[in-house]
């Protein structure tokens, strides 16, 4: 061990991101484990290498006890005070017991594991880092497709999104960049797995913090959102300050925020709510684009009864359904809509029965 040793770890150390400290430790592990092989004596060892010089020493480890039971992993006291006569009960007696040329042994012997735990140390670095970025958006790039699942370049490692979290608009080839957002980091016998998705809303609540300057600094608050992912979302925003539209935030100057947005997600649908504490007109906002004439809400059983225009009535319940399926989670309240005839004939026929009765 010498220099050149200590500048190949310090190479190994920059060229794979992991700290310096443990590589050394990785390696001193290793070593360790070499040396048990080829010097098996049954006493605890440990090896240590000197960060500047790149020394090599091997040590066995003795605990002081009153009496030895076991010779091999304990010292009595008064043997260890014959080394140094400060010892205790319960200290431990480092002995030094490098072999003649154990570097270059140990440089052979070890080398498959000093490359198995560089290896662990390397998963363990990549993991934390994805851990850290759990729930953020980052851009990918597109390396492979496999029968409709996609994986991706996300820096040092790579990301798998599969085909069930895609936008059914999705058609990726090898080389595009994408947006994705990070919804799981496994630490598997391989490594780090790095789940994304285009389909989780955290994607589309992410896109916006990007692109309106105002939720990104908080003056905009981002309330709620529903999403059917590569068809629809509804975003429900709001703000405290008077100054600020949250609208007009979110859809920029001639919509150029929510476009780029929309660009994003291939063409989906996006609502953007304003957000309101009273829940009648927070339903009525929920239902946009359509116009509602009344709402009716019962807080015992959380239901809301939405009046609208005849006219209204399709464009309120949307396509199968979707338009008021998303009003519904993106508020919380279960909404039954009703035509202005229909409510009116309801009403009509409340009337009548409680005049014959």
């Amino acid at each position: 061990m010498n220099a050149e040793f200590i500048e190949a770890i310090n190479a190994i150390s920059k060229e794979k991101g992991i700290d310096t400290e443990t590589v050394f430790q990785a390696v001193e592990t290793a070593i360790a484990v070499a040396y048990k092989k080829n010097y098996p004596s049954g006493a605890e060892s440990y090896v240590t290498i000197d960060r500047q010089n790149g020394r090599l020493q091997v040590f066995d480890r003795k605990q002081v006890v009153e009496e030895v039971e076991d010779e091999l992993s304990q010292i009595s006291l008064e043997d260890a005070r014959r080394i140094r006569d400060d010892y205790a009960v319960g200290d431990y007696v480092d002995r030094d017991v490098t072999p003649t040329d154990f570097g270059r042994i140990a440089a052979k012997a070890a080398k498959d594991n000093i490359t198995q735990k560089i290896r662990e140390a390397e998963r363990n670095v990549i993991y934390n880092e994805y851990v850290d970025k759990l729930n953020e958006i980052t851009t990918a790039v597109v390396r492979r497709v496999e029968k409709k699942n996609v994986y991706v370049e996300l820096g040092r490692t790579e990301g798998y999104l599969s085909a069930n979290e895609q936008l059914s608009t999705d058609d990726f080839k090898v080389g595009d960049r994408i947006k994705v957002y990070i919804s799981d980091v496994k630490q598997t016998g391989k490594g780090a797995q790095i789940i994304v998705s285009r389909t989780h809303t955290g994607l589309v609540k992410r896109l916006f913090e990007l692109e309106v300057p105002e939720i990104a600094n908080g003056t905009v608050i981002i309330k709620s959102i529903s999403r059917e992912a590569g068809s629809r979302t509804k975003i429900a925003v709001y703000t405290n300050d008077p100054a600020v539209d949250p609208l007009g935030a979110c859809v920029g100057p001639g919509g150029t925020r929510v476009d780029r947005i929309v660009k994003e997600l291939n063409g989906e649908k996006i609502d953007i709510i304003r957000w309101s504490e009273d829940p009648a007109e927070y339903i009525a906002y929920a239902l946009s684009p359509a116009r509602v004439m009344l709402v009716q809400t019962n807080a015992d059983e959380h239901i809301a009864r939405v009046v609208v225009a005849d006219n209204q009535l399709s464009l309120a319940i949307g396509k199968e359904g979707q338009n008021a399926r998303l009003a519904a989670r993106l508020t919380g309240w279960k909404i039954d809509i009703k035509s202005q005839s229909k409510a009116a004939d309801l009403l009509e026929s409340l009337s009548e029965e409680a005049e014959e009765e």
